[in-house]
């Protein structure tokens, strides 16, 4: 329960003030008490405490209406104001707490008690009131006059501390909660008249008469009002029923654009929040919170391509985007609204001067949601992270909505904003932080075909991007361009090596495109790698693994578009890195399509903004179907020549390509003065593990083996399959690595056999050979290594016979070790 100090200034003033004539009435009322009946004032005090169990709550309120009126009233009828007062006074307090659902505060029951002085003071003088001599005062109007004093005295003073509390207007407060129960005080002022007419001429006995008449008023007000409540939960259920299909609606756009949820929630929050501040109408507040949520749903009609595109819009695309308010518009006139959605919607991108569109509406021509969430809508959008630039400090993209009030937003409402924005971000952080997502990346592994089966894939024709230019300009430029593209078409064929394509098409754009970076990206496992990185930022850019969909290369990928003076920035956004920065200022993207569909990304950067050209996307267009066919045929060329130096089963290297790296390494060391070591390893125990369980159990001891020498060898060292159990590290500076990696071979060995879960020992046998000391080519190195392994390979199997002549075995077999050994 809120304390006294929780209530604002006004409402403590307010309270004061009520206490204190509340006060000042009783004094008045108790100083004019004639010498009381002690008795009568008993049982008048018992009856009103009774009656006041009997408590009717107030919709829209806290508050609660008791029968204990009646009591009073027949009081000041039959006794004097002193009496009413004290009586009123002891029921109030036993109305404050008796059957309470919570004990309320002390100023509370100070208030109740103090303020139910008032409409007693104001009953009694109307029963006495001079303007009413010629009519008797327990007549049909001193009774009606008086139960409308206190009707009016009671309910105005309850409903003024309600509206000071609560910030709401008085008499929307006193309409919607109190005006109904005129008709129960005309009924209660009624009863009251009977009561004394009755107590008059049969005593005080005839109270208990009054019992079934208050009885069944209290009953068809509370059985009423249940009604109206229930009719009320009902409403607001619907009203919340109603708000969750709207954000499921939302939730669609959501789908299409990942981006946009946060962004409604956080919209709504400050648009609605704006709207109470301008004081709007309920409907119009209702109108604001569904229009914050909804006003993009005309996206779903835009294509996906120009939504989430990561640059700026050609004027073909911005007039597709252009018809989202109306179509946003034209779907949600279909909801028939209850309040006024639809204008909003359509009107939310109208500019303050008349410039917006999609009808050019000026000032207050523009509805008032649609101006609050233009002014909201952007400022969100320039706080927030883009596919096209980062997101803008909050007090930037605040100075940036400031300077255009007048202009693309109402002033007015920029003023309210500038109020209270850093208020209204913090709310909205704490409120946006948890939400739904939808299941949008998952992969469905059920479903192998649609009914109809999959269709033929063909190849995308990109559009040039470059043909509503004028080609003609320039006539050297379109020869010069013919004797690139006749260059290009010529030289990229001749290679099937894929680093020397790259670098000659590197050097062919470098004299006909000016940029400062050039990176190709190629496609692998959903990401584009970077292949060839030249230039400005070079560490950077090849440090990335983009993801198809993220930043500008990834877009293009994903779209199958090109892109033209995008921000480079853009590219590293999928980081989520600040310090992840480039100088680079524009870029241009260019899908490489090939006659098997897409392969990579072409992108070149420049630090200078706006630096690429419609001329240079149309050249560039016409370079990379040649240049995709020529890495995709330089690919293909890797991945042969990598199967023919490839062991399948474990994917290191064979024993050919083995043989080729020793010599190349035995050349490098001979004339540089360096060293190297040559280990071969062989398996202890395999033909037994892979007798007793399977060669698919042996192919398994063998990848895994193949996984830990990789594991734990360097970069620059070399491992190789030889044939069957053997495997072969070549270790470059050995004297660093060596002895540690000797050390790992029994572990590894451990490791292999509690992967595989085999019960048979298995373990390594190693020698080493070390160039120049054990020979100067490869034949000898290995040779020499093979020695050494098959004599560490005979040390330990002495071991072993040792250790079980230890364990107890016979005489005979020890003599056999004793031959052995020596």
């Amino acid at each position: 329960m809120k304390g006294f100090g929780s209530l604002n200034g006004l409402a403590k003033t307010y309270w004061a003030g009520v206490v204190m004539l509340g006060l000042a009435a009783a004094a008045i009322g108790i100083a004019t008490m004639q010498r009381p009946d002690y008795t009568a004032l008993l049982v008048y005090s018992v009856a009103a405490i009774a009656v006041a169990r009997f408590k009717i709550r107030l919709p829209g309120t806290t508050g609660t209406l008791s029968m204990n009126y009646v009591v009073v009233l027949v009081v000041l009828m039959n006794c004097d104001a002193g009496v009413g007062m004290i009586v009123a006074l002891t029921s109030t307090v036993a109305q404050c707490l008796i059957r309470s659902a919570r004990r309320p505060a002390w100023f509370q029951v100070v208030f109740s008690v103090a303020g139910v002085s008032l409409p007693v003071l104001a009953a009694e003088e109307l029963l006495r009131s001079s303007y009413l001599a010629h009519t008797r005062p327990t007549g049909c109007v001193p009774v009606l006059a008086a139960s409308t004093a206190y009707y009016l005295v009671n309910t105005i003073t309850v409903a003024g501390i309600v509206s000071v509390t609560s910030r709401e207007k008085l008499i929307k407060i006193w309409r919607t909660s109190f005006l109904w129960t005129y008709a129960q005080y005309l009924v209660g002022g009624a009863i009251a008249l009977g009561v004394h007419l009755l107590t008059r001429n049969f005593g005080m006995g005839a109270l208990v008469i009054a019992a079934p008449p208050l009885y069944l008023l209290y009953r068809s007000y509370t059985t009423y009002l249940g009604r109206i409540e229930e009719q009320h939960r009902h409403l607001e259920e619907m009203a919340a029923l109603h708000m969750r299909t709207i954000e499921t609606l939302a939730l669609a756009i959501d789908a299409k654009d990942d981006t946009t949820a946060a962004h409604l929630r956080r919209v709504q929050i400050y648009a609605t929040s704006i709207g109470e501040e301008m004081k709007l109408s309920r409907s119009e507040i209702q109108a604001l919170r569904a229009a914050a949520l909804l006003h993009d749903v005309g996206k779903l009609a835009v294509p996906e391509y120009i939504i989430s595109k990561p640059g700026k819009l050609t004027p073909e695309e911005f007039e597709k985007m252009k018809v989202h308010p109306v179509v946003g518009a034209e779907i949600l006139e279909r909801v028939n609204f209850p309040y006024p959605v639809v204008p909003i919607v359509r009107s939310h991108h109208e500019k303050y001067d008349g410039s917006g569109y999609p009808d050019g509406l000026a000032g207050d021509e523009i509805p008032i949601g649609a101006r609050i969430l233009s002014a909201v809508d952007c400022l969100d959008a320039l706080a927030s992270d883009r596919q096209y630039r980062e997101a803008l400090p909050l007090d930037e993209a605040m100075a940036i909505v400031a300077k255009q009030a007048g202009s693309s937003f109402d002033p007015k409402v920029v003023e309210i904003l500038q109020r209270q924005y850093k208020e209204l971000e913090q709310r909205a952080k704490s409120e946006t932080t948890q939400r739904t997502r939808l299941s949008t990346n998952i992969r469905v592994p059920r479903g192998r075909a649609p009914a109809t089966g999959f269709a033929d894939e063909k190849r995308f024709k990109v559009e040039d991007a470059g043909r509503n230019g004028d080609f003609s300009q320039s006539i050297a430029s379109a020869r010069q361009e013919i004797h690139l593209l006749t260059e290009v078409i010529n030289d990229l064929g001749n290679s099937l090596s894929l680093d020397d394509t790259l670098a000659l098409l590197a050097v062919r754009l470098d004299k006909a495109v000016a940029h400062d970076a050039i990176a190709v990206y190629l496609i692998r496992n959903g990401k584009l790698i970077p292949r060839l990185v030249k230039g400005e930022s070079y560490r950077l850019f090849s440090s990335l693994e983009i993801p198809v969909g993220q930043g500008l290369s990834g877009w293009v990928a994903e779209n199958n578009r090109s892109l033209v003076n995008v921000n480079p920035a853009v590219e590293f956004g999928y980081l989520d890195d600040p310090r992840k920065m480039t100088p680079l200022r524009s870029g241009i993207a260019i899908p490489l399509n090939s006659q098997d569909g897409i392969v990579g990304v072409l992108t070149l950067y420049s630090l200078r903004a706006e630096a690429f050209t419609p001329d240079h996307n149309r050249l560039l267009l016409a370079i990379a179907p040649k240049a995709a066919n020529a890495i995709q045929n330089s690919l293909r060329f890797e991945c042969v020549e990598t199967a023919a130096e490839t062991d399948e089963l474990t994917g290191l290297a064979n024993c050919r390509y083995l043989f080729s790296h020793l010599s190349a390494q035995v050349g490098r060391a001979s004339r540089e003065g360096g060293s190297f070591a040559v280990m071969l390893m062989d398996l202890d125990g395999f033909k037994q593990a892979n007798d007793q369980f399977g060669h698919l159990t042996g192919n398994r001891i063998l990848q895994a083996v193949a996984r830990e020498l990789r594991r734990n060898t360097r970069a620059d060292d070399l491992v190789a399959r030889i044939g069957g159990d053997e495997f072969v590290v070549v270790m470059m500076q050995p004297e660093e690595h060596e002895s540690d990696f000797i050390d790992h071979i029994e572990r590894i060995a451990d490791r292999v056999q509690n992967e595989v879960q085999c019960s048979a020992p298995v373990g390594m046998s190693v020698g080493v050979a070390r160039y120049p000391d054990d020979g100067t080519d490869a034949e000898t190195l290995l040779e020499r290594a093979d020695e050494r392994m098959y004599e560490a390979k005979r040390r330990k199997q002495s071991l072993q016979t040792l250790a079980r002549y230890a364990a107890g075995e016979t005489a005979e077999t020890a003599e056999a070790v004793v031959v052995m050994a020596s």
